[in-house]
């Protein structure tokens, strides 16, 4: 039997981009279809040639719904990408969303860019075009996790729960005698929003994440540390703009925003959910229950909590406002969308405070307020930035370092290799060694575009 391969086409060096080639005989499978985000060069990879002709490739599957792993795949089937996309029932509902509105947003920005006159291309395109986003979608078939299924013939897989996002698996791979494990994106045990992510079992190849490997998450208390956010800033009359992710991040906010309102904890000022995905996407959790910790009640809290905002009409009456008020919209990592204009209309203001709520991505204007940024570059401007900027570590969907290796350390059947990816060089860097000196593995950060032969035996 002739070995199988592994390509890294993404994920390497970076969180963003997540993309797995495995090949055997004359088969080709690509585990998750990501964006490549944050900087220049990264986004950059975007727009050249893949790696391998998109028509050889027979089948993608996806481990989850985030752009990074799911925003490339109406860009591969633009370029001849033919096979179907396989994928948990939460996957495909949420990509119903993501995918078209990652589109849209694309010709926006195009239009805005050619129009105001401050792109470097003559006629700036989108990289893909909402009416091609929503056609990707009919490729989408769904599958139960924690059940068998071929992925193509001579290789099986396997979707089992991750937490970390509804729908999210981790992906179980059987190929010419080799098990291969990637974890997709690994949820946190004492999530409040989502359930745990089932243990690692064991595998012959270890695909891990590593977002937070040289990170511990806070010991703290998310609504203690929310609500001074909010009194503090309520108190001097300020506006509170919270970039946040449409899915998953927002209806974690909401719902510890909901319990302390409903605790009296903070005062009953607007609450304005900027962003029609996010509003979408509550709904689609709602529809859901069962595969995530909000009950019924409280998602009833979180329906009163919020004035859902969806036309650009309200979102531009939104900036004419003062305060006391939340805004909530997206994106999280202040990459694009409507949050941006609140932050150009609000963020010279020291009354006001910006919140970032999670992982900033390095080259996103997020990652560039985390850091202490006076300016942003918007709209082909640079809007100073006065306003109060809080970082909200302790909302993270991720598992973090110790949490990793926590879930790690459960298998009986330690794998020949690990290979640490998704994640900026250091975090990846800092779990192999922890890899290596807490469990006895041995481990690697591949490089962009490296590609390894995989074992015909576990015992090879």
């Amino acid at each position: 039997m002739s070995k199988a391969k592994l390509r890294f086409l993404g994920g390497t060096g970076t969180v963003t981009g997540s993309r797995y080639l495995l090949e055997h005989e004359d088969r080709r499978v690509l585990v998750d279809c990501g964006l490549f985000q944050g900087y220049k060069q990264l986004r950059d990879r975007n727009w050249a040639s893949f790696p391998v002709p998109p028509s050889s490739i027979d089948r993608v599957v996806l481990t989850h719904a985030h752009l990074d792993h799911s925003g490339y795949l109406p860009r591969l089937i633009r370029l001849g990408f033919r096979g179907e996309v396989l994928c948990t029932s939460g996957t495909r509902d949420l990509c119903e969303l993501l995918l078209p509105d990652s589109g849209y947003l694309q010709e926006e920005e195009a239009e805005y860019a050619s129009r105001k006159r401050f792109s470097k291309h003559k006629e700036p395109r989108p990289l893909y075009t909402e009416k091609e986003a929503e056609a990707s979608l009919e490729r989408l078939r769904t599958l139960r996790s924690d059940h068998d299924f071929e992925i193509v013939p001579g290789m099986t897989g396997r979707f089992i729960p991750a937490g970390h996002l509804l729908g999210a698996a981790q992906l179980r791979v059987d190929v010419a005698g080799v098990r291969v494990h990637f974890t997709g994106d690994v949820g946190r045990p004492d999530d409040e929003l989502m359930r745990p992510p089932a243990p690692f079992q064991g595998a012959d190849v270890l695909v891990c994440e590593s977002t937070y490997g040289n990170r511990s998450h806070p010991v703290a208390n998310v609504e203690n540390e929310l609500a001074e956010v909010v009194n503090r800033v309520v108190g001097r009359g300020g506006v509170l703009i919270v970039p946040a992710f449409a899915v998953g991040r927002v209806q974690g906010l909401m719902l510890h925003l909901a319990r302390l309102r409903h605790q009296g904890r903070i005062p009953a000022v607007p609450v304005f959910l900027n962003s029609p995905m996010a509003i979408a996407a509550t709904d689609i959790y709602q529809r859901h229950m069962g595969q995530h910790r909000i009950t019924a009640e409280e998602f009833q809290w979180m329906y009163e909590l919020v004035a859902p905002v969806r036309t650009v009409e309200e979102s531009k009456a939104l900036n004419q406002r003062s305060g006391p008020m939340i805004i909530i919209s997206a994106s999280g990592m202040l990459v694009g969308g409507r949050v941006l204009h609140h932050v150009a209309a609000f963020g010279s203001d020291p009354r006001n405070a910006i919140l970032l709520t999670g992982f900033q991505a390095g080259g996103t204007r997020g990652a560039a307020l985390a850091a202490g940024a006076q300016s942003l570059r918007m709209f082909g401007r640079d809007v100073p930035i006065r306003a109060e900027v809080q970082l909200l570590q302790s909302l993270s969907g991720h598992a973090d370092a110790d949490e990793l290796l926590q879930f790690l350390r459960a298998t009986p059947h330690p794998p020949r290799i690990t290979y640490l990816t998704h994640g900026e060089p250091d975090a990846a860097d800092t779990l192999r060694l922890r890899v290596q000196r807490e469990l006895g593995w041995r481990a690697r950060v591949p490089e962009h575009l490296e590609e390894v032969s995989l074992p015909e035996e576990p015992g090879e």
